[in-house]
C-alpha cells in the first residue's frame, strides 16, 4: 500500500479572499517541502473554512485506504465549533501540528495585517481546545516546521499511523493451535479484531503439507539461489535446506493467497512435516512477514506491524524470546534467542545456514536454520498481552551488545542486551506488568511510536525506562487498572 497523509489547514472567511489565497499557497508550499523529508507524502487537501468542508474531507479520508492519517494546522484563527462534526466522525489518526509559517517575529514588518494573517499561536489553541473537549485521541507536535527535530517527530508519528493502518488490515494464519498449557499466548480473538482489526484464523497443518507436496523442484532451485546469495551455507546436508525451501514456498503461497501478513505454528503439531520450519520462517520474516512460535499469534501480528513501521516499510524488528541471564555483578545481560526462528535483519555479519539436531518437536531431519550474532544498538522489546477485558502493550528500553561469550555450541541466532533500568529491576518490572516471554525486538521503532500506536488504537501502554522503579510501576498499574475499568 502506498500510504500518504493529508494536510488540512484551518481558517475562516473573516479575513478576506487575499488572506485565504496566501494561506492556501503557504500550505501547499509547506506540504511540498515536508514531503521531501518525511517518510510518506504529505498532501495539502483544503483550507477549511466551514463545517461542511471539514466534514467532507474527513469523510473522504475515512474511506480512502491510502490515507493513513490527517495533520491539521490553523494558519489563522479557525473557530472550533465548525470542527465538531468532522472531528467527531474522524476514524483516522490525527496529528495537530502547532506551528507557524514564519520562524521569527519580524520587527519592522509586524502590524495588524501581519497579526491577522499569522495567528497560528491563537488559532492552534482554539483548535486544541475542541480536541480536548471532544476527548479525541491526537498527537500534538509543536515547533517550527523547518526544524529537523520537529520533522523527525512528525515522521515518527507517521510511521505509527502506518502501523495502525497495517493493524486494521492484519490477517494472521495459524497452523495448528497454541502450545499446550501455555497461558500468555492465548487471547480473545474477537476483542482483538474489534480493537485492532486483526483477523486471526486457523488452517490445518495438513493443508500446508498438501501445498508443500505440490511445490516443484524448479521453485526450490530458485529459492536455493536466493539463499546462496544472502547466506553462507555451512552444512553438507543440502537436502535439509531444500526441504526448508519447500516449506517456505508453501507457507508463502498460502499466506499470499489468503492475504495474510503473519503466521504462527507450534512444534507440537508438525504432522506430515519432516522439519520444524526454521530457515523457512527466518527468510519469510526477512521479507516482512510476521511470525510467532508456539502458536503465539499476537507476537506474529506485532512483528509484521512493527516491521511495516520501520525503515523502508520492512525495518529491523524481529520475533524474540528471553532465554537466559548472565547475573555476574557488573555484567548483567539477557540472552535472547529461539529454537530456530530469529529474523536475520538484526545480524551483525553474514548469517550461516547450519543443520543441527533439535530434540523438541516431531523432526525427522535436523532442521536447517540461520545462525548469527545480533548487532549492537539501542532498541526496545514489546509484548502485547490480554488482560481480560482489555489489551496491554508493555515496552522496555534495552541496549543490544556484542555477546560477551562466543557460545560455540549454541547453534541458533542470538541477541544479547542490557535492560533498563537494570537487568534485575527490569525483570521485576516486566513480570509485575505481566509481560510475555515472547516479544518483538526492534532497532527501528521507538517507544514514542509504540505509545502513539497504542493511543491510535485505544489500548493501554506501559513503558519501562531507565527511571522506572518497581514501586512506581505498581502504583501506575494500579491507577491504570482503575481507569481502564471505568472507560
Amino acid at each position: 500500500m502506498n500510504y500518504s497523509f493529508w494536510f488540512v489547514v484551518g481558517s475562516q472567511f473573516l479575513y478576506g479572499p487575499e488572506v485565504l489565497e496566501t494561506v492556501a499557497a503557504r500550505a501547499q508550499e509547506m506540504a511540498g517541502e515536508l514531503s521531501k523529508v518525511l517518510p510518506f507524502p504529505l498532501i495539502y487537501k483544503v483550507t477549511a473554512k466551514t463545517n461542511k468542508e471539514i466534514s467532507d474531507v474527513v469523510k473522504e479520508a475515512n474511506y480512502d485506504d491510502t490515507c493513513a492519517g490527517i495533520i491539521t494546522w490553523c494558519h489563522t484563527f479557525s473557530p472550533s465549533k465548525m470542527w465538531i462534526d468532522g472531528l467527531r466522525d474522524l476514524q483516522k489518526p490525527w496529528c495537530h501540528f502547532a506551528t507557524q509559517y514564519n520562524r521569527d517575529i519580524p520587527n519592522e514588518e509586524i502590524d495588524m495585517d501581519f497579526m491577522n494573517l499569522n495567528q497560528a499561536a491563537h488559532g492552534d489553541r482554539e483548535h486544541g481546545f475542541i480536541g480536548a473537549r471532544l476527548r479525541k485521541p491526537r498527537k500534538v507536535i509543536a515547533g517550527y516546521w523547518k526544524d529537523e527535530a520537529v520533522r523527525e517527530r512528525i515522521g515518527g508519528w507517521m510511521k505509527a499511523a502506518v502501523g495502525a493502518a497495517v493493524s486494521k488490515g492484519m490477517k494472521v494464519m495459524r497452523f495448528g493451535d497454541n502450545m499446550r498449557e501455555v497461558a500468555v499466548t492465548e487471547g480473545d480473538k474477537v476483542e482483538v479484531q474489534a480493537k485492532l482489526g486483526w483477523q486471526v484464523n486457523t488452517w490445518a497443518v495438513g493443508d500446508l503439507v498438501k501445498v508443500m507436496n505440490a511445490v516443484t523442484e524448479e521453485e526450490i532451485d530458485a529459492l536455493m539461489e536466493t539463499y546462496k546469495a544472502n547466506y553462507d551455507i555451512a552444512t553438507d546436508k543440502i537436502d535439509h535446506i531444500r526441504y526448508q525451501a519447500r516449506e517456505e514456498t508453501a507457507i508463502r503461497k498460502m499466506l499470499d493467497e489468503q492475504g495474510c501478513k503473519a503466521f504462527s505454528n507450534t512444534f507440537q503439531d508438525l504432522y506430515g512435516m519432516e522439519q520444524l520450519p526454521g530457515l523457512a520462517s527466518q527468510h519469510l520474516m526477512a521479507q516482512g512477514y510476521g511470525y510467532g512460535g508456539e502458536g503465539d499469534w499476537k507476537v506474529a501480528a506485532m512483528t509484521a506491524i512493527m516491521k511495516a513501521m520501520g525503515e523502508g516499510g520492512n525495518g529491523c524488528s524481529l520475533f524474540m524470546e528471553d532465554y537466559t541471564y548472565n547475573l555476574e555483578k557488573g555484567k548483567e545481560y539477557s540472552l535472547g534467542a529461539h529454537m530456530l526462528e530469529v529474523c536475520p535483519c538484526c545480524a551483525a555479519a553474514r548469517p550461516r545456514i547450519e543443520t543441527h539436531h533439535l530434540g523438541i518437536g516431531m523432526n525427522e531431519k535436523d532442521p536447517a536454520r540461520l545462525v548469527f550474532e545480533g548487532k549492537e544498538g539501542d532498541a526496545i522489546v514489546v509484548s502485547l498481552i490480554d488482560m481480560g477485558g482489555r489489551l496491554r502493550l508493555i515496552c522496555q528500553d534495552i541496549h543490544c551488545v556484542k555477546p560477551i561469550l562466543p557460545m560455540p555450541n549454541l547453534p541458533v541466532a542470538r541477541v544479547m542486551w542490557q535492560a533498563e533500568p537494570s537487568l534485575t529491576t527490569g525483570v521485576e518490572c516486566w513480570i509485575t506488568a505481566g509481560g510475555a516471554h515472547h516479544t518483538v525486538l526492534s532497532y527501528d521503532v521507538t517507544a514514542e511510536q509504540m505509545k502513539d500506536w497504542c493511543a491510535m488504537l485505544d489500548i493501554e501502554f506501559v513503558h519501562i525506562t531507565k527511571d522506572t522503579t518497581v514501586e512506581s510501576l505498581e502504583h501506575d498499574l494500579f491507577l491504570s487498572d482503575l481507569a481502564w475499568k471505568l472507560k
